[in-house]
């Protein structure tokens, strides 16, 4: 598991946003996918997208245009090509975003 400052570019759903990634010594990884580990929200089509786009509105509001700290696990993207990771507001990482919005009913907890 590897700690990252990064900045949130887009919220897809919320549990899929995009990020430019502050590696250290003035190098950025820009544009890169993450899927939020460990929990499952609501689609963005179909039955649940009344849900949907209430927790990515939510995710949004905080994180959209933000820094994060973000911890990733594996050394690989998943099967749809992003990174897993939980993330955590820059000024305080006691509780992640991810257990966050499964406490607030907006995600489900995942297993995988």
């Amino acid at each position: 598991m590897f700690t990252y400052r990064a900045t949130v570019t887009s919220v897809y759903d919320a549990d899929t946003i995009t990020v430019d990634v502050d590696l250290g010594f003035r190098a950025w990884l820009r544009g890169v996918k993450i899927r939020l580990y460990g929990i499952d929200a609501p689609e963005m089509r179909g039955s649940e997208r009344a849900e949907g786009i209430k927790s990515r509105d939510w995710l949004r509001e905080q994180i959209l245009g933000r820094e994060i700290v973000m911890r990733t696990y594996h050394d690989k993207t998943g099967k749809y090509g992003r990174w897993l990771a939980s993330l955590y507001r820059a000024e305080s990482d006691e509780t992640s975003i991810n257990q966050e919005l499964v406490t607030l009913g907006l995600a489900r907890p995942a297993f995988y």
